[in-house]
């Protein structure tokens, strides 16, 4: 960085995030980035989840943000964090525009910020970059190639071909935003990641926007305050300052700060604890249709606050029509005994994200019967979420009387099937449905009713007071004057509040 002698403002690293559906390799990406500029004599690479890491290319810094998802980006710009500067838009090339990647488009739209594309898998043989822009095209992302303005890569992280072209084109469209930040103003930045070290305690990654920041400085968000008692860069090396778009773990806030929080300076421990506002609830709840009351329980447990905000950012968009989502709990750390024990007390599926679960816990799950699924990915963790809301909130049959039938001849008889007439004298009756025979009030057998006639036409139904011929198949003969209660499955229904 080069400050200006008049007024400190200096040109700072671009800022990137990775944005793509699950499958088409932002992970593998970002790893062949890694493994391609830092080195394992580098202090061993980076062995901690972070959420944000640095690398050189051509004599200059790149920071990329290493984020569960673009739930987790979604997280940050909710709270108004302007956290990249740079979006890569990542599709397979194999695959091409999944729904899911429609989905990352609209979000870097509402970012509005620079995108490049870059298509992955190209070592693939069925590889077909060209119908890749073509399909982007259709959803609005035309890139220079099909006569558009957004610069385009083709990539392999499995070979790391095109790596190097896509570090020059961050640092183009970089150049081309003339990215500046003002040592001169007090720090400021975002938080990044957060989690609680069992032995450091309240950890957190920033990402610092303006500014210098200093070991000993205290820095305040909206939920706590601190002093910074440890500062590090990205593969945890002490350091003693932080320049714009640098990542930089700390150490020493007074409680774990929330994922896209804002943070400043403050000139006292006091002013900073005075910024403080009233804790955010650490629940999540969703307010249900009015028509239903239907409700699936969870408990969450993942192993940072970024995966918690990029959770909570998916399952608000799950369709909650029929039924009703409550988050019960939701925390860093391991599953342990009192989740086992309140997922019984409420009936409750416990969900583990990137954590474990301790054994006196795997005991007292297996023992009362409670499921615990855990994920990886991220959208692994919503499509079970979804199958078990489908599941939950399916409409319940019931096998129900819907009419009664006098039976007033039998046409014909064979082994175990009769054709019988008769007269409808109460509801209606179905193709398809169960029969009880009754004989003076008494119940003698059943069996089902397998065709339905009137006039001589099949039928569907037929209703209260007229006549009709039936097919009935079962073990127990019917007679003139046997009195047929037909019962079918009811779909059980709400009723609503509007």
């Amino acid at each position: 960085m080069e400050p200006n002698t008049e007024n400190n403002i200096v040109s700072r690293p671009p800022v990137v995030v990775v944005l793509g559906h699950v499958d088409h390799g932002k992970s593998s990406l970002l790893c062949a980035i890694k493994d391609f500029k830092i080195t394992e004599k580098e202090s061993g690479g980076i062995t901690q989840h972070i959420g944000a890491y640095e690398i050189e290319h051509e004599g200059k810094k790149i920071t990329f943000i290493d984020t569960p998802g673009h739930e987790a980006f979604s997280a940050m710009r909710s709270r108004g964090a302007k956290v990249a500067d740079i979006a890569i838009l990542v599709v397979a090339a194999e695959e091409g525009v999944k729904p899911q990647t429609k989905e990352v488009i609209s979000h870097i739209k509402t970012y509005s910020i620079p995108v490049i594309v870059a298509i992955n898998k190209i070592d693939k043989p069925e590889a077909d970059p060209p119908r890749v822009k073509r399909e982007l095209a259709q959803n609005g992302i035309l890139v220079e190639s099909e006569g558009g303005k957004i610069p385009c890569v083709e990539v392999s992280a499995k070979t790391k071909q095109g790596i190097d072209d896509l570090l020059d084109l961050i640092l183009l469209v970089a150049e081309m935003e003339d990215l500046k930040a003002d040592l001169s103003k007090p720090p400021s930045g975002v938080i990044i990641e957060s989690y609680l070290d069992s032995k450091r305690g309240p950890t957190a990654t920033l990402l610092l926007k303006e500014g210098i920041l200093k070991k000993g400085d205290i820095i305040g968000t909206d939920s706590t305050f601190g002093k910074i008692r440890i500062l590090e860069d990205f593969q945890s090396n002490p350091i003693e300052k932080v320049f714009p778009s640098m990542p930089a773990i700390v150490v020493g806030f007074e409680k774990v700060p929330i994922i896209g929080e804002k943070f400043k300076k403050f000139p006292d421990s006091e002013s900073a604890q005075q910024y403080i506002k009233p804790a955010r609830g650490k629940k999540i709840e969703f307010t249900p249709s009015p028509s239903t009351d239907k409700t699936l329980n969870l408990i969450i447990k993942a192993d940072v606050l970024g995966s918690l905000e990029a959770i909570e950012e998916v399952l608000k968009s799950l369709p909650q029509e029929r039924g009703k989502l409550r988050i019960i709990k939701a925390e860093v750390g391991e599953i342990s005994e009192g989740d086992i024990k309140l997922a019984t007390s409420c009936k409750a599926r416990i969900i583990g994200f990137r954590t474990k679960i301790n054994s006196q816990a795997l005991r007292l799950a297996q023992f009362q019967k409670i499921k615990i699924l855990t994920f990886d990915v991220i959208y692994d963790l919503a499509e079970a979420v979804r199958n078990l809301m489908e599941k939950a909130f399916r409409p319940r049959e019931e096998l129900k009387e819907i009419g009664k039938l006098e039976v007033l001849a039998i046409f014909r008889t064979e082994k175990n099937r009769q054709i019988v007439g008769g007269k409808v004298i109460e509801g209606e009756i179905k193709k398809g449905s169960k029969i009880e025979v009754f004989e003076n009030e008494e119940k003698k057998g059943e069996g089902r009713l397998i065709s339905l006639q009137q006039n001589k036409k099949e039928v569907e139904k037929v209703e209260t007071g007229k006549e009709c011929g039936i097919l009935y198949e079962g073990n127990t003969k019917i007679k003139e004057g046997d009195i047929l209660i037909i019962k079918a499955y009811v779909t059980e229904t709400h009723s609503s509040s509007k």
